[in-house]
């Protein structure tokens, strides 16, 4: 049995009241009460000194969590479950509670890779949430899974799909394709020539590949001719 006081005592043994300063810029949308301060190292040393066979079943199903902290121990966890049905079971149950981005990009199941085909009819489910940050995490784990060996033009089409007008889903879908032009450039790039993406979303995926280095200098002077004008 889990003693959370004791666990919640241990984890605000290790607050760094800097960092949480830090954080709460990064995560405006968490309540102060929510966050600790606590930084990845201390969090992944604590996780494996505390926990073990016995006990992450018990702090698995104990949501919601009291803490932030709690949840990036929690989706550590789940990324490292072997058996993919157990795995979509766990990661099922915990998405209705992400309420922030730097949780729900810290999910990242490694077993995923395995079952992309399984995967897939989850990811178009989650697509069509209601809650930000799930649609975030299906676009999330698309790049993650799909860019790769398994990509397929489809994918691009589902996430220039998505509509809408909130920032951190905008960001990700920006995130998405920034990555598709480095992997895919000429797949991708169709979607700024046809103006496929919302006009904020066109103008954050040229920003993005701009201000990184894994394009070459032409491909960045020609996104540049790509850039839309207000209201276009």
């Amino acid at each position: 049995m889990i003693n959370f006081e004791d666990l919640h005592k241990k984890l605000l043994a290790l607050q760094d009241t800097e960092y949480k300063f830090f954080q709460q810029q990064m995560l405006p949308m968490l309540e102060e009460e929510r966050m600790i301060g606590i930084k990845t190292a201390k969090i992944v040393k604590f996780t494996k000194k505390f926990f073990n066979e016995k006990n992450t079943p018990e702090f698995l199903n104990s949501l919601p969590h009291k803490f932030f902290e709690e949840d990036l121990i929690h989706v550590r966890m789940i990324s490292n479950i072997k058996d993919y049905d157990e795995c979509i079971c766990a990661v099922k149950k915990f998405l209705p509670y992400l309420d922030n981005w730097a949780v729900c990009d810290s999910l990242i199941p490694k077993v995923f890779a395995q079952h992309t085909d399984k995967l897939l009819e989850e990811i178009k489910i989650w697509l069509k949430s209601d809650s930000v940050y799930i649609v975030r995490f299906a676009i999330f784990m698309l790049m993650k899974f799909y860019l790769g060996k398994n990509f397929n033009k489809k994918y691009l089409q589902l996430v220039a799909e998505v509509k809408t007008n909130e920032y951190y889903v905008e960001m990700m879908v920006a995130w998405f394709f920034n990555d598709a032009l480095v992997k895919h450039y000429d797949d991708a790039i169709i979607f700024l020539q046809k103006k496929l993406l919302l006009p904020k979303i066109h103008t954050k995926t040229i920003q993005k590949a701009l201000d990184g280095c894994r394009l070459s200098d032409g491909q960045k002077e020609y996104l540049k001719t790509l850039r839309r004008r207000y209201g276009q």
